[in-house]
Formats: structure tokens, sequence, C-alpha cells
């Protein structure tokens, strides 16, 4: 069967905060200067929201550049920040809570508010097909169409095809969905962003990206002790018993209920470790126990973030396109906020493109772009907060967030030198041998529970019987090198039962079990396997999960 082809002026993929944003801007100028552009936004997930994950205390900067006007529009901003508590956590009964004197100004929260990122999507999602953008969900992008040294689109993927590659009753090939200009928005790891840049040399000088793996769950509280507004991180135990760095919180919104996540720094060393167990850990604190005990989990889910910043920021124009968002990697760790910086992003991306069409340009590179992003405020928060996370790295939580406070609230400006991280998450990792076992307790089914039933309350669904999207370049490598060397840290680091060592049905010894249908799209294998052995590609167009309220 042949491919159908479809043609846009502007083709965005991913519909995420940056993606959506820069849909409603293009549209926005277009009909601002009374003229007709075709512009499309196709997303991987069932429904727009449905993979979207974060935090999330939200900054309405860019929304407010957006839509002057989203609380008569609806926008689902419905908890104001009222408070902000942080603890450094001793273990699991001891916390000290920071003096607000002595927390980086980053972290406080006046003036944003507690949302649900996938109900903001949503929102958006409505507010650009009401400007007329074409949104396709339910389409996974496959392929990117490179003709000529250009990007002129992308294909989508077969649908109906069978775990042997061949072709099911109801066989569709992908399409072809061209454009003068295609923006990637596919959030953290976007597996074609993950080659443009490889394709289009896009992070030559930059510093190693590096990425956390945030693990999260909807809970419904005791009323009696729901505080809307307020806002809890924590530092510490349990990652600092491995010397692994990152953070947690827990958000209480609006209807009785609250977010609890842990992020765990993807730049661990100890193989051993496991960051869905330490999430689970977390939650016997008493500084989260209070909150949680006599509450009902109602939804869960992972995603990686990208937390390289600044640094690790790589080009983000190139023939035919731009890379934008999470996608890039405009996340800002030091404020743990990506939303607001996606969105900047989407909105810049859209204004130079717009100006590029305008102008007659088709396909070549936006080389305004650079200009406008490093004339705006998000390259300067950026910029300001690039010692953040290598100091983190380096140094550990106590003493890069004592760098933090003295750059933010003492200089008022960032230190004039720059420290750097180089060594890639994935090359972290020492030998098993030489790494401190971690015991993790079972699950309780009351504050603590297993990857299964989690995963089951996030909504994880892929069509049977299709090929495994999470592929091997060497299948032998993980019982033949990273199960002797590292106890095969893929059982640990997936937060969704994914991976297994298990016993070959023959007899003949271990195998390498890949149970795809539990995959939430998290991205940690492709970016923690200290081999760079799997690659992950999408599966299916719908498939995945289907997040409520998160």
């Amino acid at each position: 069967m042949e491919r159908e082809s479809m043609e846009f002026d502007v083709l965005i993929v991913g519909g995420g905060p940056a993606g959506l944003s820069a849909a409603c801007r293009v549209k926005q100028l277009a009909q601002e200067a009374g003229e007709e552009l075709e512009v499309c936004v196709v997303e991987k997930g069932s429904e727009i929201g449905a993979h979207i994950l974060a935090g999330t205390v939200f900054e309405p900067t860019a929304l407010n550049e957006l839509f002057p006007d989203w609380k008569e529009r609806g926008a689902p901003l419905n908890t104001p920040v009222t408070r902000d508590d942080i603890f450094l956590l001793k273990n699991q009964e001891k916390a000290t809570k920071v003096p607000n004197a002595f927390v980086p100004k980053n972290m406080h929260n006046q003036g944003n508010y507690i949302i649900s990122l996938g109900n903001l999507c949503r929102w958006l999602g409505e507010q650009a097909e009401e400007l007329g953008v074409e949104v396709y969900p339910g389409f996974a992008a496959d392929q990117t169409i490179v003709e000529d040294g250009q990007v002129k689109g992308i294909i989508t993927g077969d649908m109906g095809v069978a775990a042997d590659g061949s072709e099911k009753d109801g066989y569709m090939p992908g399409m072809e969905l061209r454009a003068k200009y295609t923006l990637f928005t596919e959030g953290s790891r976007g597996h074609l962003g993950k080659r443009l840049i490889k394709d289009f040399k896009l992070d030559e000088g930059k510093d190693a990206q590096h990425y956390g793996i945030g693990i999260k769950e909807l809970w419904d509280i005791d009323p009696a002790k729901h505080e809307p507004g307020l806002v809890v991180h924590t530092t510490g135990w349990p990652l600092s018993e491995t010397g692994t760095t990152g953070g947690s919180f827990l958000y209480h919104l609006e209807n009785g209920q609250v977010y609890v996540g842990l992020i765990t720094d993807l730049s661990y060393s100890n193989p051993h470790l496991s960051p869905f167990d330490e999430f689970q850990r977390l939650k016997l604190h008493t500084e989260f126990r209070k909150y949680l005990e006599g509450g009902k989990r109602v939804s869960y889910g992972a995603r990686a973030l990208t937390k390289g910043g600044y640094n690790a920021l790589p080009k983000m124009s190139f023939p035919g396109g731009l890379l934008l968002g999470c996608d890039a990697g405009t996340l800002n760790s030091s404020k743990i906020k990506g939303s607001h910086t996606a969105m900047k992003s989407g909105l810049l991306g859209a204004e130079a493109v717009f100006e590029a069409l305008k102008s007659g340009q088709t396909g070549e590179e936006i080389t305004s772009f650079a200009d406008r992003y490093e004339n705006s405020w998000l390259y300067k928060e950026l910029y300001d907060e690039r010692n953040f996370g290598p100091a983190m790295h380096k140094f550990g939580n106590f003493i890069g967030g004592a760098i933090a406070f003295f750059e933010q609230n003492i200089l008022r400006r960032s230190l004039p030198f720059t420290f750097r991280d180089l060594t890639p998450d994935y090359a972290t990792m020492k030998p098993a041998a030489e790494s401190k076992k971690v015991e993790y307790p079972k699950p309780d089914n009351k504050l603590t529970f297993d990857k299964l039933s989690s995963v089951f309350i996030s909504n994880t669904n892929h069509a049977e019987n299709q090929p495994v999207h999470l592929k091997l370049t060497d299948p032998d490598i993980p019982i033949k090198e990273n199960l002797p060397k590292y106890n095969e840290p893929a059982q640990r680091y997936c937060p969704a039962g994914v991976y297994e060592v298990v016993e070959a049905e023959d007899g003949s010894g271990k195998k390498f079990q890949i149970n795809a249908q539990n995959c939430v799209h998290c991205k940690t294998c492709d970016i923690k396997d200290p081999a760079q052995n799997i690659t992950w590609v999408p599966p299916e167009g719908g498939g995945g999960p289907t997040y409520p309220n998160m």
C-alpha cells in the first residue's frame, strides 16, 4: 500500500506545553497578519495530555504572554501556592526544616500554581483547535524525512504490524506529513530529537546532557490533613544513603488530593539502586506518612527529565526545523520547573517560523531563532542557573545547595566562572562488586506498592502482538556483559518492570526478558543503560499510559 501524504506550513511533533504553545502562537500571528497558515500537531498519546507527567508547580510567565486572558478562558490553574516548606531528611524519622532565609530564592513559589500539566495541555489543545490548528492524537512520529540536507517532515508509524513484522488484518502504512518547517517538541529524550542532535551535530562543543527519572503518584488524602496550596520539597534521605543526588516533593492541589514524587538524578553510580523502590521508601518518612496514611493512591507515572541546562543545551535550529522544550533541554532544574521554559521556547520558535514563512523561506535554517532566544528571558534564566546542576553532581546536595544560595541570594547573579559536568549519565555506573547492596522493604500495599500494581493504575495499554519497541543493538550484551559486571541494572532502573533476568525455558541459563507491554515511556533505559544498547522507539500510536489529572 502506498503511503498517503499531507502537506502543512508548520508541523509540530509532540502535544506537550512547548508544541501546543508554538501551535497557538503561529496561528495567532497568522490571524493578526490576515494570513492563512496550515498548522498541524501530531501526538503519540491516545489523547492530548495522556503522556504528560510533571510535578507540577507551574510558573505562569509564558502563559501570560500567550493568553493574557487565561483566567477568563478557564485555564486549569486552580490552586495558588500558599506556603513553601523545605526539609533536609536525615533518616526515616528525622527531618530538619530549612529556614526561609536560607532557601535559594528560586525555590520560593509565590505567584505560582499547583496544577495538573496534563490538564493544562488538554486545555491548550482546545485553544489550538479553536484557533484552527489540526490536532492528531494517536499518531506516533516514527521517522524524520530528510531530503537534500533539510528536514521536510515526518512519517508516522505503521498501524497493524505483528510482532514478527508481518501485516495483520487492517494494516495501514504510516503517513507522510510534510511541512515547510517542522518543530520537534517530543519531551525529554525524544527519539527523533536524539537523532537530529546526532545527525546535525547540534551538541558540538556542549557538555554532556544529564537526566533525572521522576516518579510520581496522585493520592486522595484525609480532608483534615489537606492544605490546598502547600508545597513541600525535601532533599537527603533516602538517596543520600547511596550518595545519590535528587529530591522529592509533595504538593497539595485541589479536591483533597496531593502529588507525591521523587526525582533521582540518573548520574547515580550504584547499580543496585532502584529509583522506584527509593520512592516507595520515601513515603515511609514521617513527613510524608503523616499526610498519606489513611489515604488512597489514585494514579502512578514515571518520566525522564532533561537536567543538563544551559551548558548542555544543543543548538536548536537546523535546516527545516527547530528543536524546542524538553526535547532540547530547556528545564531550569534550580527551580524544579520546565513547563514555563518549554512554553517560552515554543513561543520563540513560533515567532521565528512565522517570520521565516512571511519572508518566503521554505526549509532554510532559521538563523534568526538564535538571536530571539539570546535576547529573551529564557536565555537569561538558563544562563544564570548554569552552575546549579554541575555543582549538585560535583559536590552533592548540601554544598551544591549552598552554592545556589550564594549565587541567587547573596550575589544575585551567577559566579564569574562555570562548573562543568562532562561525564554522561550512562558512564557513571560502578561495577556491582564494588558497590554497596541496597535492601528494600517489601511493599505493605498501604503506603508502598510493587511495580506491576503501579503500572496498572497508570492505565498503560499497548496493542497486542506488535513489535517490541525497546530495541537491543546487541541482544547478547545484557547477559554476557551487563549481568556479570552490573547485575543487569535495567531490572532496577526501569520503574515499570519491563526488564527481567529469568531462567531460559530450555534450561540453558539466564535470559533477558523484555515485557514491553508494561512500558510507561519514561525513556530511562535509553538514557541509563551502561552499554547504550537499548533504543526506545515509539510503539503503535496511542499506546502507553493514559494519565488522569497528572
